[in-house]
């Protein structure tokens, strides 16, 4: 079986809004799969994170197609 990602990018990062993420994301039936915090030199504090989750994907539902690509515009 096919396995979905999700990812949801959270631009205040503490402990509330990792919580209410995750716990929100979990009770929609996604499974946590892990967070990577964006940091720079300059700050010890992470400026954002992504937090992932996973899930099977339905037997009966096709794969999720990928974006569409952005139309090209010529002269």
């Amino acid at each position: 079986m096919a396995i979905v990602y999700k990812f949801v990018e959270l631009m205040i990062v503490t402990d509330e809004t990792i919580e209410t993420t995750v716990n929100a994301w979990v009770k929609q039936g996604w499974q946590w799969d892990g967070i990577r915090f964006v940091v720079t030199e300059s700050s010890r504090r992470p400026g954002m994170a992504f937090v992932s989750f996973v899930r099977e994907a339905p037997a009966d539902a096709d794969a999720p197609s990928p974006r569409p690509k952005p139309r090209l515009v010529t002269d």
